[in-house]
């Protein structure tokens, strides 16, 4: 695989698409042939979309399509509209995933790009399919990972549990990443940050909130993040 990562998170809607979408976006504006791929979507709106449509309104794997240039059906190989975990979408729609297809799909992707950012879907223990979640999705493709996280209460438990079932399965997580991190941390925030970093024995950033999510806003947020390294 060449450089790139996979982003989770400790939960569902807690910021990993736009952590994704500004990892891609400072690649693709330093000039990196960056390639984003969210490959397991649900919830999705199908609705028709306007030229002058805010990125900020579009679905995940729209709004990963729109920074990289690409098609939302490259970005999203299996697309379900119910709101609702992937293995239970794929049963609503009779449309079983077939992730050993997805995986071999993504490394085809992956050998034609500088850099491939990869976006799970939930959690890590997220089902997908019998025998498979999107722990052993990450750990076939053997990308960096990065954990989306929130900063305030109840997010110690989340992460820390995040991390531990991570490494049962060795994945090479290279930070935690909390968003949106406030301008002005409170003390809880400031205290979760540094004891997810002591107790969890990992690097821990922050992403700011974007008040409008552009291409720009997205690659100067990523400016606060090292992943460069990250990435390597």
């Amino acid at each position: 695989m060449p450089r790139g990562c996979f982003v989770t998170a400790t939960d569902t809607g807690v910021g990993k698409t736009i952590l994704a979408a500004a990892i891609t976006s400072g690649l693709a504006a330093a000039g990196v042939a960056v390639k984003a791929r969210k490959p397991i979507a649900t919830g999705i709106s199908r609705q028709e979309r306007a030229a002058g449509d805010r990125l900020g309104e579009l679905d995940d794997h729209e709004l990963l399509a729109m920074i990289s240039g690409e098609r939302t059906e490259q970005v999203a190989y299996a697309q379900y509209e119910p709101a609702v975990s992937p293995h239970l979408a794929a049963q609503m729609s009779g449309t079983p995933l077939d992730v050993p297809a997805i995986i071999e799909e993504l490394r085809s992707t992956a050998a034609s790009a500088e850099a491939l950012v990869v976006e799970g879907i939930g959690g890590l223990l997220v089902p997908l399919a019998p025998g498979w979640d999107v722990r052993g999705l990450a750990a076939a493709l053997g990308l960096p990972v990065l954990i989306a996280a929130r900063p305030g209460l109840g997010t110690l438990n989340h992460t820390l549990l995040t991390l531990e079932a991570a490494r049962r399965s060795a994945l090479d997580v290279r930070a935690v990443v909390l968003t949106p991190w406030p301008d002005e941390p409170d003390e809880i925030e400031r205290s979760n940050r540094a004891t997810i970093a002591r107790l969890g024995e990992v690097e821990v950033a922050t992403l700011p909130r974007l008040t409008v999510v552009t291409r720009a806003s997205l690659a100067e947020a990523a400016a606060g993040l090292d992943y460069e390294r990250w990435l390597a």
